[in-house]
């Protein structure tokens, strides 16, 4: 879901960011930016109601939240030392461990799941991953779609990928390219995913990719150093992370496009309330105990990133891969908000 943008416009982005440390210093010595992105979640309407607020507030801090566009802002951002706090995507989280920027992550905000999905258009002859072969597929290049395309390529559909036309665009236009009949398939998500399933089908998602290979997800990351730093915030913060989570796993049926929580996400991050639920529903948001697991920040956090970082250097994105990425995977924060 989130796009990892080349490091070359990185220094861009810098420039983007600048005005912040100036604001920052403005500040009390306890205020914290935390960088957000527009995902839904239980994490974004715990912003909008006030949890966060409050329980930073009670750990003696002040939460300055900056919402951005890209996880690549983010990490631009975290390397310049102006947030120490933000979500980026599971891509984005290996190619700045290898640049250096020294985070660690503590938290599975998603499993992108079936939000992210291979569709291929009604009359294609599509049946079947297999039969991509010889066909134009859509993607969006470097992002965790374009990762889980490749992954499922050739891990789990055993086609090669050079036997399959892959073309690198951006969501609008594959939908573009969808209604002119210029591509056969798209792996892509929502709002575009939304819009080629009108005239088109599933095939396959990174729900299921993942459960064969590794997962793709969505993150919150943390300056290390800042993060050992002030514990009492990060205890704080990251057990609103859990409580949140818990409420809406077990409540998720009356998370409508009409309650409460939902215009919430809204409120905060555009959109409409049935979009809303229906990205929601693509999605699936571990708890604190599965975030501390094997499954997620136990292990299978670090082989995601491990794989991510092979796949980013095979587009030629970074220089080289790390040879493990566990220093830069820390689950002890939601192993203490599990308890």
């Amino acid at each position: 879901m989130t796009e990892f943008k080349h490091f070359k416009h990185f220094a861009g982005a810098v420039l983007l960011t600048a005005g912040i440390c100036a604001t920052s210093f403005a500040h009390a010595e306890t205020t914290v930016v935390v960088g957000y992105q527009q995902i839904v979640g239980p994490f974004v309407t715990a912003i909008a109601d006030g949890r966060f607020n409050a329980a930073a507030k009670d750990a003696g801090y002040t939460i300055d939240w900056r919402q951005f566009s890209s996880g690549g802002d983010i990490s631009t951002a975290l390397a310049s030392g102006n947030v120490p706090i933000g979500v980026i995507g599971s891509t984005g989280t290996a190619a700045a461990a290898t640049r250096g920027v020294d985070l660690e992550l503590f938290w599975i905000l998603d499993n992108i799941g079936k939000s992210e999905a291979l569709v291929v258009r009604n009359g294609s002859g599509i049946e079947k991953p297999q039969d991509l072969k010889g066909k134009n597929v859509g993607v969006p290049f470097v992002s965790t779609s374009h990762f889980h395309l490749l992954v499922g390529l050739e891990q789990v559909w055993k086609v090669d990928p050079r036997e399959v036309n892959i073309l690198n665009m951006k969501p609008p236009q594959i939908i573009a390219a969808w209604q002119r009949g210029d591509i056969d398939a798209a792996y892509v998500w929502p709002p575009a995913l939304t819009e080629l399933l009108k005239n088109g089908k599933t095939i396959a998602d990174s729900e299921a990719i993942g459960a064969a290979s590794v997962p793709t997800f969505d993150g919150l990351v943390a300056d290390k150093k800042w993060a050992a730093d002030n514990p009492k915030f990060m205890a704080a913060f990251t057990k609103v992370l859990a409580q949140s989570y818990t409420d809406y796993n077990r409540n998720k049926a009356s998370w409508t496009a009409d309650s409460p929580q939902v215009r919430d996400i809204v409120k905060l991050i555009g959109g409409d309330g049935a979009g809303a639920v229906e990205a929601l529903n693509l999605l699936s948001f571990p708890n604190a105990d599965e975030q501390a697991s094997e499954t997620w920040l136990g292990g299978g956090a670090t082989k995601a990133l491990n794989e991510s970082a092979r796949f980013l250097v095979a587009q030629k994105q970074i220089d080289r891969a790390l040879d493990d990425y566990r220093p830069f995977v820390n689950s002890n924060y939601a192993k203490e908000a599990s308890k």
